[in-house]
């Protein structure tokens, strides 16, 4: 049986790893749990699977939550008792959203866990550093990334394979061919509709603004050790075809499924293994043409300034990730227009000072400084 830490359990992904354990009971037991803030959740996730230590990151909330868990259930709370769950479990499941994801990889990989990785911000703002310290530690890191699933999948759950090119796709988001009058119009609600996957509000977003393929691009960087020119990017809208690998001889393998996370969520844990995961199998005399379309960075700011960040390197992405985390959420409380997203990110990295991220210290205050450049813009 395999034991996990399960970082980030209330949200979407989270969530969807609750039900892997609940379908495959005999091979997988939640050891710990962690959440932010989302206690009515949290409780019921803890009464189901009593896991040996519970905690949630956000200490006001703890303190009004500690009295209801379970007992023989050891629980803390703020971020420190948080970090404490890694220690328990076999697997570091890291689901928790934002800059905040890249502490607990970074003490996975300090205690030797193999890590399944759905953060995107650990390799965005911390590649070099993390990926550092996962080789130093020998241990395994498994992507939960529907994309980088479907990379790892065509190089048969080698990183390290040979490879001429990885081909990671997009579905375009709902706003692929509107045009810059119609994206001034755009609301929270109509940017939250993704036309194919149910996700969390931030991930949605930057799905809509196409920073999301951006931040893939940036983690494929790290996670295979490709140089740019050697990612490709191509919108696929109907979501089937999750990204493809390229090799030398021309040949391309292809991962396809109707859209779903629990299959990378469950293969992150049972590879080299597969097991049911209750996923309707694809129906191609029903399934209709599957289409490629260009993705150009020039039309899409935000996806074209992750792409700049990548390219300076150092400390300029975990910057991106920063003011992009402030932007969306200014967007979503109605404070920013959708367009302003991408320019308030630009102002940010136009301010932002180089540095060498070899420490978790640094890319903490790059990421506090580019936060506090996007407040100012948007205040402005």
């Amino acid at each position: 049986m395999k034991t996990l830490s399960l970082i980030g359990s209330t949200g979407s992904i989270g969530r969807q790893v609750c039900s892997v354990v609940r379908r495959h009971p005999d091979k997988f037991k939640i050891k710990s749990i962690v959440a932010n803030a989302s206690t009515e959740l949290f409780l019921q996730q803890v009464q189901e699977f009593m896991p040996e230590y519970a905690a949630l990151a956000d200490e006001q909330a703890g303190k009004q939550i500690e009295h209801l868990i379970p007992q023989g259930v050891k629980f803390g709370y703020g971020e420190t008792a948080a970090e404490d769950a890694i220690a328990y479990g076999d697997v570091a499941f890291v689901a928790a959203t934002g800059f905040a994801g890249l502490k607990y990889s970074l003490k996975a990989a300090e205690l030797g866990k193999n890590i399944a990785l759905a953060n995107k911000e650990t390799l965005v703002c911390g590649g070099e550093l993390v990926m550092r310290k996962i080789k130093g530690a020998g241990i395994d890191l498994m992507p939960v990334d529907s994309e980088h699933s479907a990379l790892w999948q065509a190089l048969h759950f080698n990183a390290n394979a040979p490879f001429r090119r990885l081909i990671i796709t997009a579905s375009g988001g709902p706003f692929y061919s509107y045009t810059e009058e119609q994206l001034k119009a755009v609301t929270p609600a109509s940017a939250l509709k993704h036309p194919t996957w149910n996700m969390g509000a931030k991930i949605t977003i930057d799905s809509a603004t196409l920073l999301n393929k951006g931040f893939e691009v940036i983690e494929a960087k790290w996670l295979y050790d490709a140089p740019l020119s050697k990612i490709h990017t191509v919108v696929q809208p109907e979501s089937i075809i999750h990204s493809m690998v390229e090799f030398e001889d021309g040949g391309i393998l292809a991962q396809m499924s109707y859209p779903t996370m629990e299959l990378p969520i469950q293969l992150a844990l049972t590879y080299p293994e597969r097991y049911d995961c209750g996923l309707k199998p694809l129906d191609f005399e029903t399934l209709g043409a599957i289409h490629f379309k260009p993705l150009d960075r020039k039309r899409f700011p935000c996806y074209d300034l992750a792409l700049t960040s990548a390219e300076l390197g150092d400390n300029y992405p975990c910057a991106l990730n920063g003011a992009g985390e402030v932007a969306v959420r200014a967007f979503l409380d109605g404070r920013i227009e959708f367009l302003q997203i991408a320019k308030t990110i630009e102002w940010a990295l136009s301010r932002t000072e180089r540095a060498t991220p070899d420490s978790y210290e640094i890319l903490k205050e790059t990421d506090g400084r580019a936060r506090a450049l996007a407040k100012e813009y948007i205040e402005k």
